[in-house]
């Protein structure tokens, strides 16, 4: 089968590496892929979001499979012009990945099913927006639209919150994505990320994983795409996995279908574990990144059969199983992201990684023959252990091999449940 992945981030290289293991695979692509993606498939000149030219190209290739692993493209409607010229693609259509497309959407659809989340309202305008906020005291305000994982932030102070709506709604800094927002009350307990392969009828979740948004150690600093993961957290039961699955997802997508937007792909829940149980922080319609680097090396199936079941409506007939054990991803950014960051720096290093390690390429490219930085974060180095407490160590023994001018990464992944450096 051949196979095309569109993006080129690190969950995309993540993807790759596992598509690349399956046997049933012949020709693989990714558009437009990166330095580290070019070592394992045939990456193409076209733009995630170019959606006439990813349907033209897999048309002529006879592609079998297309893999959509950013929101863009699938909030824009890929997956349906692919199908619509009769080609296979794992991820959601234009309708049901409003999931992700529209935050304000998101709540609406929680509130008509009955899915536990915070309290909230939409806004448009920032003098009711900055009463309601102030009516709250600490708050999350999140641009309605994508916004790159960047578009979410807790106000502590009612000076904070004003700053952020006025950047949103009248400054217009993240465009049409911020000219609605939601804001809604601060949950407080632990944030989990649980994902799940579904067909729209059979559902199956992923180990957990927890995703570090910020920037710097101790959670300080802004929000960025994510700068590490582990799995599974400690956590997180069976006993909260099947809670989970009853009042959150499967209401998910027994709502979906209901209203005529049946989910194919993978959905992904970010969760609050509150006193009052799980509640939603919001959906994602693809896989996470980082937490796709964390949970496809535990993968033990095949996923290409995983996806082509779940695009043809049988999941249900194929057994999805994990290695034990668990994983720990530390992501190494550029100098200055999530700002304005620097670019074409010499990476060196990777060669000396320790057995068990991987580094999944996000921001990377070649340039006269040398490895060089050209995006905000920019590897994922990936450690896979029997303990958390093993991965997490190991992987940051990768991280000390690995160097480029201006690099900065958290040294705190999973350091609350393991000694990190230890």
């Amino acid at each position: 089968m051949r196979i095309l992945v569109v993006g080129g981030g690190g969950r995309e290289h993540a993807l790759v590496w596992k598509l690349a293991q399956s046997p049933k695979v012949t020709e693989l692509y990714c558009a437009p892929g990166n330095a580290g993606i070019s070592r394992e498939a045939a990456c193409v000149s076209i733009g995630a979001e170019d959606i006439p030219a990813l349907v033209d190209f897999a048309v002529e290739k006879k592609i079998g499979l297309v893999v959509v692993g950013p929101e863009a493209p699938l909030v824009a409607g890929l997956v349906d012009a692919l199908e619509a010229v009769g080609i296979a693609a794992f991820g959601p259509s234009r309708q049901a990945a409003m999931l992700e497309g529209s935050k304000a959407w998101a709540k609406e659809f929680m509130a008509r099913h009955g899915i536990p989340t915070a309290q909230y309202r939409v806004f448009t305008e920032i003098g009711p927006a900055v009463e309601y906020a102030r009516s709250l005291g600490s708050c999350a305000i999140k641009a309605d639209g994508l916004a790159a994982g960047k578009g979410v932030t807790v106000a502590d102070t009612e000076a904070e919150a004003v700053s952020v709506l006025q950047d949103l709604l009248v400054d217009q800094k993240l465009g049409p994505a911020g000219r609605r927002v939601v804001i809604e009350e601060r949950l407080a307990g632990e944030e989990v990320s649980v994902l799940a392969f579904t067909d729209g009828k059979t559902l199956v979740p992923l180990p957990a994983a927890q995703d570090h948004k910020r920037a710097y150690d101790g959670d300080r600093g802004p929000n960025t795409g994510g700068m590490g993961a582990f799995s599974p957290p400690p956590f997180f039961t069976r006993e909260l996995e099947e809670r989970v699955v009853e009042e959150i997802l499967q209401p998910v997508i027994a709502g979906m279908a209901v209203e005529g937007r049946p989910y194919r792909g993978v959905l992904y829940a970010g969760l609050m574990l509150t006193g009052d149980g799980p509640k939603v922080l919001e959906f994602n319609c693809r896989f996470g990144d980082p937490e796709t680097q964390v949970l496809l090396p535990r993968l033990e199936s095949d996923l290409v059969e995983v996806m082509v079941a779940t695009t043809e409506g049988r999941l249900s007939e194929v057994d999805i199983t994990w290695k034990p054990g668990a994983a720990a991803c530390v992501v190494l950014a550029a100098g200055g992201y999530p700002g304005p960051y620097r670019k074409s720096e010499d990476i060196t290093g990777l060669e000396e990684l320790p057995p068990g390690v991987l580094a999944f390429h996000a921001g990377t490219s070649w340039r006269d023959g040398r490895l060089v930085t050209s995006g905000g974060r920019v590897l994922g180095i990936t450690a896979t252990a029997p303990t958390l407490g093993e991965a997490v160590a190991l992987a940051y023994r990768g991280v000390e091999k690995v160097s480029f001018p201006g690099c900065h990464y958290r040294c705190d992944i999973g350091a609350r449940w393991v000694q990190a450096r230890g």
